[in-house]
């Protein structure tokens, strides 16, 4: 086994670097450019909307009361008529993005820490990085992805951005991988 109090430059050095390649990846390229597209007739959709001042927060609508709801005819009704949505409301104005990236930057962290400990756990001191960069890549990318598969699942989030989501975390999990390999104590 090998300590957590070993690994933390491999867990900060690894945090520090996926979140620039994370930075690379979302600013540089274009290759999340298409995940959210533009609402047709976005300007009457807000306008519909903005007098209703809705908080910020997940909805779902039509949206049951209970079970009994679920199976009625007017929730069916509600359904047919459509729109059926799930949609998450943000707070109006600007969004400050120093927030969102801090805690990025700890979740990536914490990634970090559970790709380490699971290494940690099974390998010592001196260990074949190759061996270190298996356990620590597949928490790693394990931690990055699945639960962004359920969002297409349940909630029938796109497919083609959660694919993409999933390649960055398997760019993610091989950097994260390949600096616990690198600077495992020998």
């Amino acid at each position: 086994m090998t300590g957590l109090s070993a690994l933390w430059l491999p867990i900060l050095l690894s945090a520090v670097l996926v979140f620039l390649v994370s930075s690379v990846i979302h600013m540089l390229s274009p290759w999340h450019k298409n995940d959210y597209p533009k609402m047709p007739n976005e300007e009457a959709a807000m306008d519909a909307l903005r007098p209703l001042a809705i908080p910020p927060g997940d909805y779902m609508v039509p949206r049951p009361a209970g079970r009994d709801d679920l199976r009625s005819a007017a929730f069916a009704d509600k359904l047919a008529k459509g729109p059926v949505f799930i949609v998450t409301i943000l707070p109006n104005g600007m969004m400050s993005m120093a927030r969102n990236l801090g805690l990025w930057f700890v979740y990536l962290v914490v990634v970090g820490v559970f790709a380490a400990y699971i290494a940690g756990r099974a390998l010592p001191a001196g260990a074949d990085p190759w061996r270190v960069a298996q356990f620590a890549g597949a928490t790693a990318f394990s931690a990055y992805v699945l639960a962004l598969w359920q969002m297409s699942i349940w909630y029938r989030r796109s497919w083609s951005t959660t694919i993409k989501a999933t390649v960055d975390a398997l760019i993610y999990a091989a950097v994260t991988a390949l600096v616990l390999a690198w600077l495992w104590p020998r």
